[in-house]
């Protein structure tokens, strides 16, 4: 019968810290990069959108416990597109040229004393990423999880943090870990990880609310595998490199513990709708496997782990057990059916109802006025390069027409009879071949332009081809089709699989039927011949029995004179007379 998830006990859920980071003023090295670049009064006029950034990245810095969670969400993402826009108008790096007096600092936020510094645009990114990903996991932690709205409104909240938590891991970890200043907090290894907690913890509010809404146990039991899935993704990653020993004991023992607490979860699940279909056997092999998982969870892990895990963990365990008990005694005394090992089971099916936010809407600048009348640096360069290619151009047009301009002004000073007439005087076979290789060499040319032509269309059309490719996503689309086709063709061999267990199945339960039908008859054989035994040993007996009473009439009549009344019975008739019969067998009488 099911029970009341035991999760709900176990709600512990982890929140991530925002990083630390030093004071700086950005206002006075991009106001003096203005002046530099630009002018004065460009300087003069952005003035309020440097006041602006410098206002926020101040914000940023100290962290009061007044402000509410979602005003400092709102901060970070404002700030992080001002930061997108910086990117494109103010080149921050060594270089002489550019923006060389900035610094930016930020502490590890799992090894405080760890820091990174680096005159580096991306690592201020990164780090503004890690702190939405991180205060969205704390506007998560903060709703009420023991409501169904507040659980659903905690895995939105996941959901965000995994999105900021991916989006730094595809676009800013890589950039950011250059050098030797750099932190693991904001490596692709670690973001990843960070991304599949939340995910996982997103996922955990979902199985939560389908067993408050009271989903089957196939449904439940697959959202809760996907839960232990994201877990032991988290899990392995902190147990790589380079996260290995970089954080504390107890969150590898949270991870852990959860994984194998909603493993067993599904399997518990999944073992109460094979107890509706009377699958017995993998009913018990479910349960065994589950049990296994949280009996190795609690001896590697328990140290250190929260007390309302490992008491969930203990309940969950007394529910298995108590099924697995009454599981096996139906099959020993009903259904007698082999139990499979673990091993040869196939996995758990799984359900994914989460996945990342698209950060990509969310942290859009494209529509930022902030800076808008300074032309980005990627477009100055591209306008730069159009700009010289238009002056190659006219400077080489100009010298074709001055030349041209000489030619007319040399053939005008000529006399018009001066031109010589060679056709009249040269051999007229000389200019008819002459004439004919001319032509000749025309139509090897048109050739030659027909091949090229054909060979440029050619050229047009495996381009198209390419594009085409590349704005449909043709080898993903194979890839996804031959993943299918190994999905369809693993399912066909499954399938095929079943139909021969069920077909020696089917075997096995014939064989135990005519093995019943013969035992059946064996026993009513032995009954009947019991029964005959019985009956001919009772008339052995009765028949002893009038042979020993007509003996004793005899003695009686030869020394004792009969009385006047009624023959009197001798003590040893009236004793024998009064003797037990043997009783006939209780299953004799059955026929």
């Amino acid at each position: 019968m099911s029970t009341p998830s035991t999760s709900s006990s176990s709600n512990i859920m982890l929140a991530i810290h925002e990083k630390k980071t030093v004071s700086i003023d950005l206002y006075r090295p991009l106001r003096n990069y203005i002046v530099f670049t630009y002018s004065e009064h460009q300087a003069q006029t952005l003035d309020d959108d440097l006041e602006t950034l410098k206002s926020m990245r101040n914000s940023l810095e100290r962290s009061s416990p007044i402000d509410s969670l979602t005003s400092r969400r709102d901060l970070i993402i404002d700030y992080f597109k001002a930061l997108t826009v910086i990117e494109t108008r103010f080149p921050i790096s060594p270089d002489k040229d550019h923006v060389n007096s900035l610094t930016f600092t930020w502490y590890d936020a799992f090894k405080s004393k760890n820091k990174a510094s680096q005159q580096n645009i991306h690592l201020e990114k990164a780090a503004v990423l890690f702190n939405l990903g991180s205060v969205h996991s704390q506007i998560g932690l903060g709703f009420d999880r023991s409501t169904v709205e507040g659980r659903r409104l905690a895995s939105h909240s996941f959901i965000a943090a995994a999105g900021a938590f991916a989006f730094l891991r595809d676009n800013e970890s890589t950039k950011a870990c250059v050098g030797n200043s750099t932190t693991v907090d904001v490596s692709v290894e670690c973001a990843g990880m960070l991304e599949r907690l939340m995910l996982a913890q997103a996922q955990e509010c979902v199985f939560e609310n389908s067993i408050a809404k009271g989903s089957s146990n196939g449904v439940c039991s697959k959202i809760s595998k996907q839960v232990s899935l994201y877990y032991e993704e988290a899990l392995a990653a902190l147990n790589a490199a380079p996260l290995t020993n970089h954080f504390d004991k107890a969150w590898v023992a949270h991870v852990q513990l959860k994984a194998a607490l909603f493993y067993a979860e599904a399997c518990y699940r999944y073992s109460l709708e094979l107890h509706e279909k009377e699958e017995i056997a993998e009913e018990i092999a479910r349960l065994k496997s589950g049990i296994g998982a949280l009996t190795d969870a609690k001896k590697s892990y328990s140290k250190g782990a929260a007390v309302q895990i490992l008491d969930a963990i203990n309940k969950l365990e007394i529910n298995m057990k108590d099924n697995l008990e009454r599981a096996m005694k139906e099959n020993d005394r009903v259904y007698l059916m082999r139990v499979p090992q673990a091993s040869s089971l196939p996995p758990l099916p799984a359900f994914a109802m989460v996945k990342p936010l698209n950060m990509n809407e969310v942290l859009d600048a494209s529509k930022e006025k902030m800076f808008a009348i300074l032309v980005p640096d990627s477009s100055a360069k591209a306008l730069s390069r159009y700009t010289e290619m238009v002056d190659d151009v006219i400077r080489t047009q100009a010298e074709k027409l001055q030349q041209g301009s000489e030619l007319a002004r040399i053939e005008s000073a000529l006399p018009t009879l001066a031109k010589p007439i060679m056709s009249l005087d040269a051999n007229e076979d000389a200019i008819v071949g002459t004439l004919k290789q001319s032509l000749r060499q025309l139509e090897t040319l048109g050739a030659q332009r027909a091949g090229l032509e054909d060979m440029l269309k050619d050229m047009k059309r495996k381009a198209q081809n390419r594009e085409f490719a590349a704005t449909f996503n043709i080898e993903d689309y194979r890839a996804a089709c031959e993943k299918c086709y190994k999905q369809i063709e693993a399912a066909v061999a499954k399938y095929r699989e079943i139909k021969e267990n069920i077909n020696e199945g089917l075997k096995f339960y014939v064989t135990l039927q005519d093995a019943i039908t013969s035992v059946k008859q064996q026993c009513s054989d032995f009954v009947m011949t019991r029964s005959i035994q019985c009956r001919e040993m009772i008339e052995d007996v009765q028949r002893q029995m009038s042979g020993l009473s007509f003996q004793d009439g005899k003695n009686s009549n030869t020394y004792n004179f009969p009385s006047t009344g009624p023959p009197q019975r001798t003590s040893s008739q009236s004793d024998l007379a009064n003797q037990p019969r043997p009783q006939t067998p209780y299953y004799h009488q059955q026929q």
